[in-house]
């Protein structure tokens, strides 16, 4: 069975990243793969699952989250030390990292999986992304990004890919995403997986350690192809 911790997700769930986790629980399924997922919300405790995703909210949306993060972030850290796939998208990528500074307020604390940090840009980011990666094939990822935040790296933590349409972190150099061990993030919304499921099952076969039984990829594959260096 693969265990999947929705996290958060009456509070992070816009441009209706809820898709990825759907993609996730599909994709399994159609291969024979029991799939169990636990909804997070505030309040509730942790236990271990393979595989942990997190979405995208307005600010208002990630102050709550953010402290809510801080009673998990010891547990967090070891889930990750011991092999548990993360995936943070837009907001939920943001707080995956040390921490979020806004234009106004103090800043939202990040649970560090990432070494990155975030800080208001005051230019918004919208459209159609495309970025080279070297961790699935076909080595293209696919998305729609609408954030002003920007993320810098540090350390160890590597971008998820390498821009090519689009402004990905920071608008300046040319890398969207991160990842680090099994935790990734991304600003890519639209839903990102249901766009790239080579990388969904790339997820998968981490989660469970083990290759996949490939199965018919056409349409999905089209979509993607679609969007390859479309601009907004």
């Amino acid at each position: 069975m693969l265990r999947i911790a929705h996290l958060y997700p009456k509070l992070l769930n816009i441009y209706g990243d809820n898709g990825n986790v759907i993609t996730l629980q599909k994709r399994c399924e159609w291969r024979g793969i029991e799939v169990n997922i636990d909804e997070i919300n505030i309040g509730s405790s942790i236990a271990e699952h393979d595989i942990y995703f997190i979405g995208g909210g307005q600010d208002i949306q990630q102050i709550e989250v953010s402290k809510e993060l801080q009673r998990h972030k010891d547990f967090l850290l070891s889930e990750r030390e011991r092999g548990a796939v993360f995936l943070g998208i837009c907001g939920g990528y943001q707080l995956l990292g040390h921490y979020y500074k806004p234009f106004e307020g103090e800043r939202l604390e990040g649970i560090g999986l990432l070494d990155a940090y975030t800080i208001a840009g005051d230019r918004r980011f919208i459209g159609n992304v495309t970025v080279k990666t070297d961790c699935v094939t076909p080595d293209t990822l696919v998305g729609f990004e609408n954030h002003s935040g920007l993320t810098y790296l540090q350390g160890e933590t590597k971008p998820l890919g390498i821009m090519v349409t689009g402004n990905g972190n920071n608008g300046k150099d040319k890398k969207e995403g991160a990842r680090c061990k099994n935790v990734f993030g991304t600003y890519m919304h639209g839903s990102f997986l249901p766009k790239n499921p080579h990388f969904a099952d790339y997820l998968i076969g981490l989660a469970i350690g083990e290759e996949l039984q490939p199965i018919d990829d056409t349409t999905e594959l089209l979509t993607h192809n679609s969007l390859v260096n479309k601009a907004y």
